[in-house]
């Protein structure tokens, strides 16, 4: 049995289509620009990947592209340079996340406390490091690390930053740089959003300022702590920008010192295309898979 009057009846199905139109108006653009901006680029790589230029004869005739289905990948695989790049990354993690995530959130508490004055400023001077693009943040690092340039290098008695594996530590410290500041500004906004009253409860049963801050806060805004954690990990599997500021000069890094160099040196200095897109959609997978294994974790917690 139906209700309304005539009018509203008859109104119905336009007014539902008006609906449709808006929403498609308010989220075609992003969806438009996701596909040109995402899925594209990742579909193109993908059949990249599938082709590889081929030379007839002993090499005297053109290159000609032929279909390897999965070789590319079986290739990237077994690729020494491409694995190891893993390991780097994986050391990169040890050291970057843990002084990324706890410095951040030590500094968001110290900010949040009534101990801190001139939070603005502090809010703003540490955020201002993020806003330095990631190239020129190597530049500027670059000559905080080399000898004979560096105040900090003659400071501390001739220390090769850039030099065997102390480069993985000078990696990792511009990293720290650049988004310490900006994770803080996370934290210090969920810490912004807790109820004074739960705070206020937690001191009339006696809790002291640092009891609080780690077990009431803390827990509190553990839903920006994972997403930061997972925007991390998923950023130090695409770590380039650094490293590759600083591979003309320092002797422990190479070319392929990352799985992201590994597929920058595969396009544009082999000419290798479909090696380059077998890579890249390699540590695409393996992002979405780690994305996923630390969304599931979280929502456990």
């Amino acid at each position: 049995m139906t209700t309304g009057t005539p009018e509203t009846q008859a109104r119905g199905p336009g007014e539902a289509w008006r609906k449709r139109g808006a929403i498609l108006l308010f989220v075609g653009p992003f969806f438009a620009l996701f596909a040109a901006v995402i899925v594209a680029p990742l579909a193109y790589a993908v059949y990249l990947s599938l082709f590889s230029e081929k030379s007839s004869g002993l090499g005297f005739g053109g290159a000609e592209t032929v279909f390897v289905g999965l070789g590319n990948y079986l290739d990237t695989l077994k690729d020494r340079a491409f694995t190891d790049g893993f390991l780097v990354i994986l050391g990169y993690c040890v050291f970057y996340i843990p002084l990324m995530i706890g410095g951040a959130l030590a500094l968001a508490l110290l900010l949040d406390s009534g101990l801190a004055r001139a939070k603005k400023f502090f809010q703003l001077a540490l955020f201002m490091p993020h806003i330095v693009p990631g190239v020129i943040a190597g530049l500027i690092w670059l000559y905080l690390y080399l000898p004979g340039i560096s105040p900090i290098v003659d400071l501390l008695g001739g220390v090769n930053f850039l030099g065997g594996d102390q480069v993985l530590g000078s990696v990792v410290n511009i990293a720290l740089w650049e988004w310490v500041g900006y994770n803080m500004i996370i934290y210090f906004a969920a810490l912004q959003a807790i109820p004074a009253e739960v705070l206020e409860a937690a001191r009339m049963d006696g809790a002291g300022a640092v009891r609080t801050a780690l077990s009431v806060k803390v827990p509190l805004i553990r839903g920006a702590v994972i997403t930061t954690v997972l925007f991390t990990i998923i950023g130090s599997l695409q770590l380039f920008t650094e490293p590759m500021v600083l591979d003309n000069v320092s002797d422990g890094i190479v070319s392929t010192w990352t799985p992201n160099m590994y597929a920058y040196n595969e396009a544009f200095g082999n000419n290798d295309y479909g090696q380059a897109g077998a890579a890249s959609i390699i540590l695409a997978l393996l992002a979405a898979v780690l994305s996923y294994v630390v969304t599931r974790w979280g929502n456990r917690r």
